[in-house]
């Protein structure tokens, strides 16, 4: 290991080894491209950066030798087109490698790359080329998302250029003919040789729960925001093979595919599929031996119902979850079976790891965890004062004086939007949480999803977690219903399993399930079965649009 990231990180550890001290030294010209990819290639070259393979079988490992390559061969093809610094380019690529290389060259152009998912209609592309005035496209041929660009086309006047990658199509230019025919010579250009660690290099639209999706755009300081996220939550082995799952469309994939395992000096392993089976998933970490595993709760629900018994996962050394409830079951389960404590963690896609288990913790199963140790994070109530243990506030990180690296610089082209969240020194993240005597954060719900009950505050998230303990729970939405005597009750809108029938008996069952699993105040009086739950474009569930059906 060459302690790469160190010269960009100062800590300090008590007797126990538990991290005491934390902070960034972040350089004025800092480039994940040249600072890192660059910078491996030379200390490491045949170091492994990254294990692919695909669910027909295909299989391709990339040194830091070879990124540096194929990242310089496609930032030389994409500055033929005419794409350079601050250029807006979209890039809709799954898995596929091709995104690696790409998201490196724009950084080594000084690009703006925005990640998008392939899940994207005409409509949604139309809103997010105009929005964020994108010039170029890297998109995928597999799947209907490259018709639904060529449509969008007429309606976006800023689009002029789209590459093509994993096959060919009229009017684009072929990513893999042009990027292998290309120099591996490059330079860095004068105009980023001038680039400052605060331009823009990234932006994510948010997954828009209610209204359309704001643009948070992220400068060249993000990756090194990452360190603590690989480091200290997910214990990357410089020496391992890390799995993230998650499509490279979503803001999971930087967290967990890029920016913090490689500057850990980490490989990191991509399973490019389509369609979700356990079983395909499991059989990859059995036979690619991965070390640390970082998953949403429902991946290790799916692993349990669907038996992981007939699997060696002793490769595994390490376990992190995010993104949903976590319930007990699934702690206990999945620790019963590889000997491993699930350690949680929060974040957003504004942020990295906000709130975590960290190395040498003990994780209290549902817990987020304590703060970051490079951000400050406070619980305020409606007029930003401080909340009392066992209180119920907002989460707040504190930006006075300087931005911490690794938070987002605001939303792009929208000042209302991010003065709504800046304020009083803080960036105000809409969740709401409540601390407990050991100083673990206990998530609530959006300010917005918080359930008011004849004087009580009732969180979503925690009637959730029960409620997908039972046996006949899929998966579940809690939201308030209006209601003339108690203001709200708590309502229940569930999926369910393949072999249970909605009825009302099977609604009493599961009110029942749940007055005994918690207070019984909390328990929902109304109990819906449905077919499926509204969602966003990237699998949140959308529980404003179930309080407007209630209403």
């Amino acid at each position: 290991m060459q302690g790469l990231h160190l010269k960009y990180v100062n800590e300090t550890y008590d007797e126990k080894g538990v991290l005491k001290t934390y902070s960034l030294n972040v350089p004025v010209d800092f480039n994940f491209g040249y600072d890192v990819v660059d910078e491996m290639a030379r200390l490491e070259p045949d170091k492994t950066a990254m294990v692919w393979c695909d669910e027909n079988g295909a299989e391709r490992i990339f040194t830091f030798a070879e990124i540096k390559k194929y990242s310089d061969k496609t930032a030389c093809f994409f500055k033929s087109l005419g794409i350079g610094k601050g250029d807006m380019v979209m890039l809709v690529l799954k898995r596929h490698y091709e995104f690696w290389f790409s998201i490196v060259a724009l950084h080594k152009l000084g690009a703006v790359a925005i990640p998008a998912t392939h899940l994207l209609t005409t409509k949604d592309l139309i809103y997010r080329f105009n929005a964020a005035g994108v010039k170029a496209i890297v998109c995928t041929a597999t799947g209907p998302v490259a018709n639904a660009v060529d449509e969008a086309q007429a309606e976006c006047p800023s689009l002029s250029v789209k590459i093509i990658a994993k096959g060919k199509r009229e009017g684009w230019y072929s990513f893999t003919e042009n990027m292998e025919a290309a120099s591996e010579n490059f330079e860095r250009p004068r105009e980023v040789q001038k680039q400052k660690v605060t331009d823009p290099m990234l932006i994510y639209f948010s997954s828009g729960t209610s209204g359309l999706p704001k643009m948070a755009s992220h400068n060249f300081a993000y990756p090194l925001g990452h360190i603590a996220t690989a480091k200290h939550w997910q214990n990357v082995d410089p020496d391992g093979l890390h799995l993230t799952v998650a499509d490279t469309g979503w803001g999971k994939a930087v967290w967990g595919k890029l920016y913090g395992q490689w500057l850990m000096e980490a490989a990191v392993f991509v399973y490019d599929f389509d369609k979700f089976v356990p079983a395909d998933l499991l059989s990859k970490i059995e036979k690619y031996k991965i070390t640390t595993f970082c998953a949403p709760p429902t991946i290790y629900r799916f692993f349990i119902k669907e038996g992981m018994e007939g699997f060696d996962l002793s490769s595994l050394k390490y376990a992190t979850t995010a993104g949903e409830a976590l319930n007990p079951e699934v702690f206990n389960k999945f620790y019963q079976y590889t000997g491993l404590k699930l350690m949680e963690g929060f974040g957003q896609t504004e942020t990295t790891v906000t709130i975590l288990n960290w190395k040498g913790m003990d994780p209290k199963p549902g817990s987020m965890g304590k703060p970051s140790p490079q951000y400050e994070v406070s619980l305020v109530d409606e007029d930003c004062k401080p909340v009392s243990t066992g209180e119920v506030g907002e989460l707040v990180i504190c930006a006075k004086g300087c931005k911490p690296a690794g938070l987002f610089s605001g939303y792009h082209n929208d000042k209302e939007k991010t003065d709504a969240v800046w304020h009083d020194g803080y960036y105000h993240t809409g969740d709401t949480a409540w601390r407990d005597e050991d100083g673990y954060f206990w998530y609530v719900g959006r300010i917005d999803d918080v359930i008011k009950s004849s004087g009580y505050r009732i969180s979503p998230f925690e009637i959730e977690s029960v409620l997908v303990e039972h046996q006949a729970v899929l998966e579940c939405a809690v939201t308030g219903a209006s209601d003339p005597v108690r203001g709200q009750v708590v309502k229940a809108t569930i999926v369910l399993m393949r072999g249970y029938t909605a009825s009302e008996e099977l609604a009493e069952e599961i009110k029942d399930y749940v007055k005994h699993a918690t207070a019984p105040y909390k328990y929902p009086r109304i109990v819906e079965f449905v077919a499926e739950l509204p969602k966003t474009i990237n699998g949140k569930i959308r529980r404003v649009a179930i309080r407007d059906q209630s209403k």
